[in-house]
């Protein structure tokens, strides 16, 4: 684990034991929803059990249940123990089980294609350039031929990107072309979050899985406005299939 692993695990270890189900949404992220449905909610249930899913970063469970709850054979896996323990309550609360491990994303610690599809809702974007490079290497290992990947991912048209990385002097230092060393003007979204925080731009996201031998399928964006309109912050959705 690297120092700046460590800083990441100290922040979400600390968050997590502090608020406990509060840290985070209780609910799935509804382009996840939207992915699930458009590729696996047609397989039959008794059928759906053959199917694994990793939940790439799977904090407190918010999107693991719906999964385990559709009837696939669910997994988690996050930096954060704390975490990994309010999953578990987490499924519990819904009748339903996953398996759940503590653990680096960018090292997974499972077997060369041993998954369906990868999910990463908003988790990947805690590593910089080179880790997150690393994960998406691991993913594709861990993938079958044919698997999904699929991600919700901080866009380069965010205005806590490009506010940034235009004024000179700005708090937020980079840390590398794409990763943020924090959030720290206070308007923006996410503010607080004093770790690599990384935003890439849709063409770039998709070149990027291209190159690790995927097809892109689906990349479209969101954009939504917090402070009453005055900020903007847009996220990238994208879907790849290993080839």
């Amino acid at each position: 684990m690297t120092a700046s692993d460590t800083g990441l695990l100290d922040f979400y270890e600390g968050t997590y034991l502090a608020q406990g189900f509060g840290a985070q949404r209780r609910y799935p992220n509804e382009e996840l929803c939207r992915f699930m449905g458009r590729r696996f909610f047609s397989v039959p249930s008794a059928q759906r059990k053959t199917i694994r899913v990793l939940d790439a970063g799977c904090g407190s469970g918010a999107n693991l249940w719906m999964i385990a709850r559709e009837g696939f054979d669910a997994v988690g896996i996050d930096l954060s123990p704390a975490a990994i323990e309010l999953s578990r309550e987490m499924l519990a609360s819904y009748g339903t089980k996953a398996e759940l491990r503590a653990g680096d994303m960018t090292s997974l610690p499972f077997a060369d294609g041993s998954f369906d599809a990868v999910v990463d809702v908003f988790s990947s974007n805690c590593l910089d350039m080179a880790a997150g490079r690393r994960f998406l290497g691991d993913m594709t290992r861990v993938l079958k031929p044919g698997g999904r990947f699929f991600s919700y991912f901080p866009s380069k048209r965010s205005d806590t990107w490009t506010d940034a990385t235009a004024v000179d002097g700005d708090p937020e230092a980079l840390i590398d072309a794409s990763t943020l060393n924090g959030v720290r003007r206070k308007s923006s979204p996410y503010f607080g979050n004093d770790y690599a925080f990384r935003f890439l731009h849709p063409r770039e996201y998709t070149r990027l899985l291209q190159g690790f031998g995927f097809k892109v399928v689906y990349c479209e964006t969101l954009r939504r406005t917090y402070e009453e309109g005055r900020e903007e912050f847009e996220f990238v959705v994208i879907e790849g299939i290993k080839s």
